[in-house]
């Protein structure tokens, strides 16, 4: 398993500092934003080309919504997934990390022909997956569905459930984020809920039950670390939290907490 960290975390006015930071600090992966990476591409890439440091991952920043209220929303957020796995696959990433929708429903109620809103949510966002896992599948770069914790969504809060939609869109380039904060809210055994993923964690984002650097709250890592090597995951595990100090001090600290139990 390698550490990966997201580039906001990192001090430095510039993404050149911010890499050799984080490379001095032991990280071997950055995860970079989506909002406005089609337009620093060519300075992501020079960068990157300099360091030991590789681009595990691209954040969302896509506008649009897959499971919004009509065609050109959930359009917009196709055309913009498809755009960060591009570019995600020329930059070397494992994928775009993807939030189905944020807060509740906004599909309106199709009574009295269907109440069930959950389910129609359902079978779009798969047929939607379908669409990008095709694409995906070409250009080589995941799609990875993030399960959030019910506060964030209403929609795909577990694994499981992120699972399922993998499987019913039938594409290889389709799978799981696995990300410890919301896991520690939402799952009743972390260990458990990532064996039973097997086959499908492609990622992972780490921070404690109180989103802080990994060792600042309760939640268990050894035992979420065991099960990840126990289904053979050898990908990036990357730091989305916040830092309680000086990040040149914290940062380093919590990478050898985390190698200790890696």
């Amino acid at each position: 398993m390698k550490l990966s960290i997201q580039e906001n975390l990192v001090p430095g006015k510039t993404l050149d500092e911010k890499v050799r930071k984080a490379e001095a600090y032991s990280f071997e992966g950055l995860e970079v934003w989506g909002n406005d990476l089609p337009q620093r591409f060519r300075e992501v890439k020079e960068t990157l080309s300099t360091s030991k440091i590789k681009l595990s991952t691209v954040c969302s920043g896509y506008s649009g919504d897959l499971l919004g209220p009509d065609r050109k929303t959930r359009e917009m957020a196709i055309e913009g997934i498809k755009e960060r796995l591009k570019i995600c696959s020329e930059l070397g990433g494992v994928g775009v990390i993807t939030v189905p929708t944020f807060g509740g429903p906004k599909i309106s109620d199709l009574y009295p022909w269907r109440s069930d809103i959950k389910e129609i949510e359902k079978q779009i966002l798969i047929e939607e997956c379908r669409i990008l896992g095709e694409y995906a599948d070409n250009v080589g770069a995941y799609v990875l569905l993030e399960p959030l914790n019910r506060y964030e969504t209403h929609f795909i809060n577990r694994l499981e459930q992120a699972v399922e939609i993998c499987r019913a869109a039938g594409r290889e380039h389709i799978k799981v984020m696995a990300d410890f904060f919301h896991m520690n809210i939402e799952e009743a055994n972390i260990a458990n809920s990532i064996e039973d993923a097997d086959g499908y964690i492609l990622h992972v984002h780490l921070a404690d039950s109180n989103r802080l650097l990994p060792g600042h709250g309760h939640t268990d890592f050894k035992s979420g670390f065991e099960a990840l090597k126990k289904i053979g995951y050898r990908n990036f595990m990357a730091l989305e939290c916040g830092i309680p100090g000086d990040p040149d001090v914290e940062l380093p600290k919590c990478v050898n907490y985390l190698k200790n139990l890696i």
